[in-house]
């Protein structure tokens, strides 16, 4: 039976800016790798402040665990949240911050953590603050698996990072999951890369959540046509268009919806290919193409009002 480790319910947050998160509900599944995906600015790291307790809900509730997190030190420490921007003492070397986590996490691996620190190859004498960004990175990485927490949080943990340094933390990540499942939650705009380690995704646009579901059942809702602009435009009547491109004559689309066997035959019969869309295609269709559908529509309904 699948089981939840964490559920928000209508959470709104806002800024003097506007708002980050706007009535977001969900129901996020234990033991689980789930992507958090969408634009700069859609609320992937405002939701994860939230849910670590980092920051208040103007409304809504959060359970972690069956319980509200905030200023409750025994769901606060079951998470752990590593930050883009993580910072650190002014005085912290590598010693220090690795001492620190082994204190606050009560699964902490030093053996995990010894294991990455010579894997990425962190330098031991320098304080934190004169890293480079991918050797905070890496230590942030190291204190995210290390600290096998319950709920364990990576926002953007791979800047700064070489695709050598990539693969080692995808891999790492993979093989202490497998032997210590528990629930991740990936911050990342690197989809295609890290299209292996996700087994659900949650799309957020402008605050709202656009999708989430499991990986597998979202490609599989949805499927890629391109061809002569003319032919698509016939085969796309009447259906559900996630997203479009054109270039001269030529044009694509992403439809909404698995294709049919009389879906195939008339692709064929018009001169179009018909292909599976891959993640990065979806978040791309399901979050800003769709979202400039829904302006688009919004404004034609203010001319016509008028």
């Amino acid at each position: 039976m699948t089981t939840t480790a964490i559920q928000t319910r209508g959470l709104t947050r806002r800024y003097s800016g506007g708002i980050a998160l706007d009535d977001v509900t969900l129901d996020i599944q234990a033991n689980v790798i789930t992507g958090l995906l969408g634009r700069n600015g859609a609320g992937k790291t405002t939701l994860m402040a939230l849910i670590t307790a980092q920051d208040r809900p103007g409304s809504g509730t959060i359970r972690v665990a069956g319980h509200e997190p905030f200023e409750n030190a025994a769901a606060i420490e079951q998470m752990c949240f590593v930050r883009d921007n993580q910072r650190y003492p002014d005085d912290y070397k590598l010693k220090h911050a690795i001492r620190a986590a082994a204190v606050f996490y009560p699964n902490w691996s030093q053996e995990v953590a010894d294991r990455l620190i010579a894997r990425f190859r962190i330098p031991t004498k320098p304080v934190v603050k004169k890293f480079s960004r991918g050797q905070l990175s890496a230590l942030g990485i190291v204190l995210g698996l290390a600290s096998r927490a319950p709920i364990t949080f990576f926002d953007e943990p791979y800047l700064g990072l070489d695709a050598t340094a990539r693969g080692v933390f995808y891999d790492e990540l993979l093989h202490d999951y497998a032997e210590h499942p528990r629930t991740i939650v990936l911050s990342t705009h690197l989809i295609d890369e890290m299209d292996r380690l996700l087994e659900r995704v949650i799309i957020l646009e402008q605050g709202r959540v656009v999708q989430h579901a499991d990986v597998e059942a979202l490609r599989g809702g949805a499927h890629q046509i391109a061809g002569k602009a003319g032919a698509l435009e016939q085969y796309l009547g009447g259906r559900d268009v996630l997203s479009r491109r054109g270039l001269g004559g030529l044009a694509s689309a992403v439809v909404n919806g698995a294709p049919a066997a009389a879906d195939r035959t008339l692709a064929a019969e018009l001169g179009l290919e018909m292909s599976s869309v891959s993640l990065q295609e979806l978040v791309a269709a399901y979050g800003f193409d769709h979202a400039a559908a829904e302006a688009s529509e919004s404004v034609s309904q203010e001319r016509r009002a008028a």
